[in-house]
């Protein structure tokens, strides 16, 4: 069942989340593998809401502690590397914060990676121990295309994934 992003009621698209948070969970229920369950986190939702243009992860690099590389994603071209504190996924791993931007072209510092790209979330993702191991990045091609209502859902979703 595909969803679109915008011009949902937000209860609606917070029971939309929560139908996918319990299949993506169905699926992953006994996988161990970082890296599996990242690319299924990915596939889910990019199927689920036709709108998410980009939908992936930037992963810590394991030998550079400020830098991301690019993980398990859907969609066109990444960008291969970002530094913490650089364009929107870095300052997500820098701040260890979510960030929610509604024209990326206004954001500073921001990485064109696709130029297509109008808006995008960043959400940070923790481990049990509460070390980021990543973030998770969604980019739409529409302008103002997320929300407080994505910000929780992402958020719940990953810890529910990645810290449990």
């Amino acid at each position: 069942m595909a969803y679109a992003a915008r011009d949902d009621r937000p209860a609606d698209k917070a029971a939309r989340y929560a139908e996918v948070e319990t299949e993506i969970l169905a699926v992953l229920d006994g996988e161990p593998n970082r890296t599996a369950r990242m690319a299924t986190v990915a596939s889910m939702l990019a199927d689920a809401f036709p709108a998410f243009f980009w939908t992936g992860f930037y992963v810590v690099d394991p030998d550079k502690a400020d830098e991301l590389v690019v993980g398990p994603y859907q969609g066109t071209l990444g960008c291969l590397r970002i530094a913490f504190g650089r364009g929107v996924c870095g300052t997500a791993a820098r701040d260890r914060a979510t960030q929610i931007v509604e024209d990326v072209h206004a954001f500073p510092g921001h990485i064109a990676c696709d130029s297509r790209s109008a808006s995008e979330i960043v959400v940070p993702v923790l481990d049990g121990s509460g070390n980021l191991i990543a973030v998770f990045d969604i980019d739409a091609t529409e302008k103002a295309a997320f929300d407080k209502v994505d910000a929780t859902a992402l958020e719940q979703l990953l810890t529910r994934v990645f810290a449990a």
